[in-house]
């Protein structure tokens, strides 16, 4: 089932009907374990004038209010491969090898919930840097107890020529205003997520699309329990926490985002994230 963030309601898509539930608090309806079994609890107790069509909210917020968002690295080979020719003038290509065949994984914090765009929302290439890509990423969202309950996409904005000027300059290459996107919804379905689930980019420049590529989740190197419990080993999240969990996806070293790009992420069985750039 699909959990859309309103500004009015909370509401549920299942079966080809939408649940609302007016006034409900984000954080405690969608923190708790088991949460696919809860909500069908939910369902069953919606009252009939909150049940219609399936129908897609006209305003929809990004799904999250007091989470925040933590971040995945060098998950996938091409990640790799890219970190390390970003490093190699800084010397600092080895870095991202050695964490790529390591036991631990790189996390890092990546945004503060205010900070956070969703669906239809602006994100932003920084105004002292030239080199600058998203980066599509499946989303875990993982309630205060640390068990996976649900999925959406991410937009991990990052500016590589600042991250490839010297590794420690990682958190200005991540952190900043508009550099995290995610949405359209929060996805939780009865199983995990498939491995051969696909994710997808496409960048359009006025209409024309410069860019698009695909990849198998199953090509991560790391599984997402392992994502999550590294995450949590020293950390408490008492709202519950969003993982973006790698790229897969890297446009090639000439290509930069531009003021007016439109940026489409897709993940199978979630949906579509559309973002436009700004500075």
């Amino acid at each position: 089932m699909h959990i859309y963030r309103t500004p009015d309601a909370i509401v549920i898509h299942f079966m080809n009907k939408s649940y609302s539930f007016p006034g409900r608090d984000w954080d405690s309806f969608v923190n708790r374990p088991s949460l696919y079994s809860r909500l069908l609890e939910e369902i069953k107790e919606c009252p009939s004038d909150q049940q219609s069509e399936l129908q897609i909210p006209e305003a929809i917020l990004a799904p999250l209010n007091r989470q925040e968002v933590w971040a995945s690295g060098v998950t996938y080979l091409r990640s790799r491969e890219a970190r390390i020719e970003e490093a190699q003038d800084a010397a600092g290509g080895d870095f991202y090898s050695r964490v790529y065949d390591a036991e631990r994984p790189e996390l890092f914090f990546k945004s503060s919930p205010y900070r956070v765009t969703g669906d239809g929302g602006a994100v932003r290439i920084r105004k002292d840097s030239m080199w600058n890509v998203p980066e599509p990423e499946l989303t875990l969202f993982m309630c205060s107890e640390g068990s996976i309950e649900g999925y959406t996409i991410g937009n991990d904005m990052s500016s590589r020529d600042i991250e490839g000027e010297n590794p420690l300059y990682l958190p200005q290459a991540k952190c900043y205003n508009g550099a995290a996107a995610i949405g359209p919804c929060l996805y939780v379905p009865e199983n995990p997520i498939p491995p051969d689930t696909k994710i997808s980019l496409s960048i359009k420049r006025d209409g024309v699309e410069l860019f698009s590529d695909c990849v198998l989740l199953s090509k991560m190197k790391r599984t997402l329990k392992e994502l999550a419990s590294y995450l949590f080993r020293e950390m408490s999240f008492p709202d519950g926490v969003f993982l973006m969990t790698g790229t897969g996806i890297v446009p090639s070293d000439d290509f930069t985002l531009a003021l007016g790009d439109r940026i489409s992420i897709s993940i199978e069985g979630i949906g579509t994230l559309n973002n436009t750039v700004t500075q």
